[in-house]
């Protein structure tokens, strides 16, 4: 998705990787691996603003407590974009869009990012016509905010 830089260090723990949104280093999971690249990828290519992005975002859906991987906040910050994060090794699938859309339930955002680093689908919700168009690509900050 991006030829950015991480930063990671070994730890007694394992390998963990800095969060520049949550501004502490985490453990580097393979799920934890295609966030940290997305949140780079968004941010340096596409120019969301690190600032108005959230990381694991608890919720409340059908009395069980959710966590949304990415939110991003348009600059009065209410909900723009949400991003559903699997490992590199889990396929996305309609499982996937599935979940984000149980999430959306609650955030009411107009675009919705599933990815694994290697497949990536962004989609534009209408809720006019209760309808979705997928993108060729995410859009950038400034075309959507």
């Amino acid at each position: 998705m991006n030829n950015e830089k991480l930063n990671i260090r070994n730890t007694s723990a394992g390998q963990e990787v800095f969060d520049c949104v949550r501004k502490k280093y985490v453990a580097l999971t393979p799920e934890e691996l295609v966030r940290q690249n997305t949140i780079l990828y968004l941010s340096n290519t596409k120019k969301y603003p690190v600032n108005l992005m959230r990381v694991e975002i608890g919720m409340k859906l059908n009395n069980m407590q959710k966590r949304c991987d990415i939110l991003i906040y348009n600059r009065n910050l209410i909900p723009l974009l949400m991003v559903e994060c699997k490992a590199a090794t889990v396929k996305i699938s309609q499982d996937s869009f599935n979940q984000l859309s149980r999430y959306n339930l609650i955030f009411k955002v107009p675009y919705l990012i599933a990815t694994n680093s290697i497949d990536t689908y962004c989609c534009k919700i209408d809720f006019e016509t209760q309808s979705y168009k997928f993108l060729k690509e995410i859009p950038e900050f400034e075309a959507i905010c």
